[in-house]
């Protein structure tokens, strides 16, 4: 049995190799969340109970009908592609070693998600809110707080990354909605923890992978998301690959004009394990580059993460110790990056 270490604790996946079951994607659930914008609060509810039933069951959705233009991810895309061809040593100009809270570029196999691979086999560009270095949060010293790294190039970067950003974090806060009708809690029950939310956003690209694969060194090892949930756009391949209770992978190919939602370790402390953080992988096998782009969404930097006293009885005990969210993400970003893992 394989076992995979996540920040809640050693997980199995199953049997060792990179064979994928190739299934219909409707055994990821794809939800509308068309009524989520109506006035009809049983409508909500109604959202609210197949959001539950997809974090009980899969840990894996996609929503459609979620409010994000086509225009604002096409052009985040764009741009993100003429950063990437860049020159290595100018894309290094801005590596994530230069900043002090975890934003910049990040080279191929800069990232191990799982500690027994060989490190994972992409790039990326790492940003979040983008925060004055004067902000009292930042003086003291919340380190995932803080100003991005921008590169020089290409023009216009920064307006069209971070344009993409703010429609993303509009969305997460309707995700959080339908996690609180999931719960049977008021509907806006997790706003009070979300005025400055550790809202790190990713856009990577990953080459393509041939011939003989490596199990050990693949486009994202085995893993599961460090934050509360996480909102994916994957753009043209399919490569993400989810875990099922059989221990049997399965393909999430891309759904035009859908998102993939996924809950994280962040949230399954917080339900008690009622809401499942499914552990995932990528394998680029298509032949060509991919490009995605998730953003990890996350309470405020000092939220409390402790079992919710509606996932707790005497049949569920607490599982989990109380942690702030921004020690929690550090702890699992410590074990990650080996920019953090090599500082003297």
């Amino acid at each position: 049995m394989v076992m995979v270490k996540t920040g809640n604790g050693l997980r199995p996946v199953g049997k060792a190799g990179l064979d994928v079951k190739q299934v219909a994607f409707e055994q990821i659930p794809v939800i509308d969340l068309a009524d989520m914008f109506l006035p009809d609060p049983q409508k909500r509810h109604d959202v609210g109970r197949a959001v539950r039933k997809a974090c009980t069951e899969v840990g894996f959705f996609y929503v459609r009908n979620h409010g994000v233009s086509q225009k604002t991810l096409s052009d985040c895309y764009e741009r993100s592609r003429q950063f990437f061809a860049l020159p290595l040593a100018e894309k290094n100009r801005i590596h994530i070693r230069n900043s002090a809270n975890h934003r910049g570029y990040g080279p191929l196999l800069e990232e191990n998600t799982n500690p027994e691979s060989l490190g994972d086999l992409h790039e990326a560009f790492d940003l979040a809110c983008d925060i004055p270095a004067s902000d009292p949060d930042v003086l003291a010293g919340k380190s995932l707080y803080g100003p991005n790294l921008w590169p020089d190039e290409p023009k216009d970067f920064r307006n069209t990354v971070m344009t993409c950003h703010a429609a993303l974090i509009r969305l997460g806060h309707v995700i959080f909605r339908t996690f609180a009708l999931a719960l049977d809690l008021e509907e806006n029950h997790f706003e009070q923890f979300i005025h400055k939310p550790l809202a790190h956003m990713r856009i990577l690209r990953y080459p393509p992978q041939a011939g003989t694969i490596d199990e050990k060194q693949i486009g994202i090892g085995a893993h599961s998301d460090y934050e509360c949930f996480t909102i994916l756009h994957q753009n043209g391949e399919s490569a993400l690959q989810v875990l099922n209770a059989n221990k049997e992978w399965i393909a999430a190919p891309p759904i035009p004009d859908t998102f993939v939602i996924n809950v994280g370790d962040m949230m399954a402390r917080w339900t008690n394990n009622l809401f499942c953080s499914t552990l995932h992988r990528v394998i680029n096998q298509s032949g060509k580059e991919r490009y995605s782009m998730p953003l990890f969404f996350g309470p405020d930097y000092d939220t409390l993460i402790s079992p919710l006293a509606s996932c707790v009885d005497e049949a569920h005990p607490p599982l989990f110790a109380a942690i702030g969210a921004g020690a929690y993400i550090l702890s699992r970003f410590d074990e990650t990056y080996s920019y953090r893992q090599n500082e003297d």
